[in-house]
Parts: structure tokens; C-alpha cells; sequence
């Protein structure tokens, strides 16, 4: 019951917050990180500790699912050149500068953790570059670039995280082999999304009542994700293939349920970022212990 409510009073203070920040004029993600910063500071605050996996799957999804979900398909493909260098080549960028950086500081470091450093603070957020870029009314070119960036940079960094974890384990991190394995994953997870996306259209079409379509179409985000993780595929990346193949081919779905759908996944998606916010320690951050015994 302890945990219950306060999860409720997260969801709560994520509703408030996102009301307060239209209001004001400010981009809600910056509101909940502010309150979740200063809701870490202040004394006898209670400790909520939840599963990595869990946060990913409870958090992350209905978030990637509501920005993905209004991507234009279009004008990704006019400017899939710039988006696939931000979202590949960045974070790739990104993750060896950390990793070169860790290793100087660390020199026991091994590199496998390195990497794995780099890719945990690779990419940004993707409902936040999407609510801060909508404030600055940037031109529609760089809007989309960006926001496609944003979406798929999880799901690049993600993946080379746990290919580094595995090799970190494992004692050995070989090119040869980890190639292979990033273009199954990547095209699995793609292939998958697009099936999944066919399957709930024509479930959803046939359904008439509003109020079981948001149910229906709400644990959907969730089935797709751990699905794709039961198979080892990227959940990120089919989650964001399959709201982009929703929003393509659902023009026959009542516009009523797709938008109560997405908002209820919204509320979700603030408290978890207020939670992140609090439960952010970086003193408790040690790699190492990640590193294989004879290192």
C-alpha cells in the first residue's frame, strides 16, 4: 500500500505540474525535473526503488509511444540522412568520447564498461526535445530533425549498452561478433513493430466501445514492449516503429480513443520523470562492479 500510494501521488504531481507549465508558458519537463531535484533534497523523503526493467517498460514506452505516434513518416524520409548521423553517429560519438574519458580517469576501467558508461548518458530525452523545441517554433526542417533523432537515439544507445554489459561479463568485446548481432536486432525489432502495429489496427477497428479501445490500445504499448524483450529484440525501437505504423494506417480509428489513449500514457510518463529526477545519485553509480573478477 505504501508503494500504491506513492505512485499515486507521483501521477498526481506529474498532472499538476504539466498544468502549471502551460499555464506559465514553460516546457513541462522542465517543471518535473525541478521538482523532482528539489524533491530529492528535501529530508525523509520516501525511497522508491523499482526494478530497471520495470521503469523502462512502466515509463519510457507510453512516452516514446505518444511522441513517435505524431511523427510525420514523410518528412523522416526527406531527412533520414541528417537524423540517422545525429541518431547513429552522435551517440556513437557521444559514447567513445565518454568511454576514452572514463579510461583516463579510471585507468583500471575496463573498456566494456567504458562503453557502457558512454551509452547511459548518450542520448537525450525524447518528450522533452519534442515539448522544449515546440516552445522555440524552430523552422519544420530542424523540428523533425531533431525529433527523429530523439526517438531513435534511445534505441542505438540502448542497444550498445547492453552489448557492452554482455561483453563485460563475458570478458571479451569482439566487433566480429557484436555487428551481426546489432543488424538482427535492429531489423527484428523493425519487422516486429510492423506486425504488431497491423495486429492492433484490426483489433482496435473492431471494437466499438470507447472505453475498452483505451484499454485495449493502453496495454497494447506495454505488450509490445515486452514482447520484444521476451525476444530479445530492441523495445525502444519497435515501440516507436509500431506507433509510427499505427498512426499511417489507424485513419479509421476514432480519434477520441487514440487521443485518451495517449494522454492517459502521458500521465504516467510526467511522474516518471519527476521520479527519475529524485532518485538521480550519481555516488551510487559503480561500474565497476559490472568488471569480470580477474580484472
Amino acid at each position: 500500500m505504501h508503494v500504491f500510494e506513492i505512485v499515486i501521488a507521483l501521477l498526481l504531481a506529474g498532472a499538476g505540474l504539466t498544468a502549471l507549465s502551460r499555464r506559465i508558458g514553460t516546457p513541462y519537463p522542465a517543471m518535473v525535473a525541478l521538482a523532482g531535484a528539489g524533491l530529492a533534497l528535501v529530508p525523509g523523503t520516501p525511497t522508491l526503488v523499482l526494478d530497471p526493467e520495470l521503469a523502462l517498460t512502466l515509463f519510457v514506452a507510453p512516452v516514446l509511444l505518444d511522441a513517435a505516434f505524431d511523427a510525420s513518416l514523410r518528412d523522416l524520409r526527406a531527412n533520414w540522412r541528417p537524423v540517422a548521423g545525429l541518431a547513429i553517429g552522435a551517440v556513437a560519438l557521444t559514447i567513445v568520447v565518454v568511454a576514452v574519458v572514463a579510461r583516463l580517469l579510471v585507468p583500471d576501467m575496463p573498456w566494456a564498461v567504458a562503453v557502457a558508461l558512454g551509452a547511459i548518458v548518450a542520448p537525450p530525452d525524447a518528450a522533452a526535445a519534442t515539448a522544449v523545441l515546440k516552445q522555440l517554433h524552430p523552422p519544420h526542417r530542424l523540428l523533425v530533425i531533431l525529433e527523429g533523432e530523439s526517438l531513435f537515439n534511445d534505441a542505438s544507445a540502448l542497444l550498445i549498452y547492453r552489448l557492452a554489459v554482455g561483453a563485460t561479463l563475458a570478458g571479451t568485446l569482439s566487433p566480429a561478433g557484436v555487428l551481426p548481432m546489432l543488424f538482427a536486432v535492429t531489423v527484428g525489432s523493425v519487422v516486429l513493430g510492423l506486425v504488431l502495429a497491423r495486429v492492433l489496427i484490426l483489433v482496435t477497428s473492431r471494437i466499438q466501445d470507447v472505453a475498452i479501445a483505451v484499454v485495449v490500445q493502453f496495454c497494447g504499448t506495454f505488450a509490445v514492449w515486452m514482447l520484444a524483450e521476451r525476444l530479445h529484440l530492441s523495445g525502444i525501437l519497435t515501440v516507436v516503429v509500431f506507433a509510427m505504423a499505427t498512426a499511417r494506417r489507424a485513419a479509421d480509428v476514432a480519434e477520441r480513443q487514440r487521443l485518451l489513449a495517449l494522454r492517459a500514457d502521458g500521465t504516467i510518463g510526467d511522474a516518471a520523470f519527476q521520479r527519475i529526477e529524485q532518485e538521480l545519485d550519481w555516488e551510487e553509480l559503480d561500474l565497476q562492479q559490472l568488471a569480470p573478477s580477474g580484472d
